[in-house]
């Protein structure tokens, strides 16, 4: 028998939840406002382009380089790479097709065709 939470209570849960998480990153990030410390140099402001293009520049063209390593090769052999395209014909996944040209089974006790031929 499954007891059933009441949606009532699948919200406070995730409003305390999600409570909890935000006021770590509050305190967490409450020593990035803190000043220079005397002796340090007074770093020069970031320039707001400069962030932008290192933060989001960078990440996007790593990923469009790991996207043309995976998928160009595939696309140079004149795969389809979309999802749900059709199996390739020449593959071999799970044995032959059943056409005339099947391997013939065992034809009795004593055959030696296929299988392992285990022994008790």
């Amino acid at each position: 028998m499954t007891a059933s939470i009441s949606p009532v209570r699948r919200a406070a849960a995730l409003l305390s939840g999600l409570s909890v998480v935000l006021t770590a990153a509050v305190v967490q990030a409450a020593p990035a406002t803190a000043d220079v410390p005397e002796g340090w140099s007074d770093p020069d402001p970031v320039n707001t382009l400069h962030a932008v293009l290192l933060f989001g520049g960078v990440p996007l063209l790593l990923f469009i380089v790991i996207w043309v390593v995976v998928y160009a090769p595939a696309m140079i052999r004149g795969e389809r790479v979309t999802p749900g395209s059709p199996a390739v014909e020449n593959q071999w996944i799970g044995g032959p097709r059943k056409s005339t040209s099947e391997l013939a089974g065992p034809d009795g006790d004593d055959s030696q065709a296929g299988g392992a031929s285990a022994r008790w």
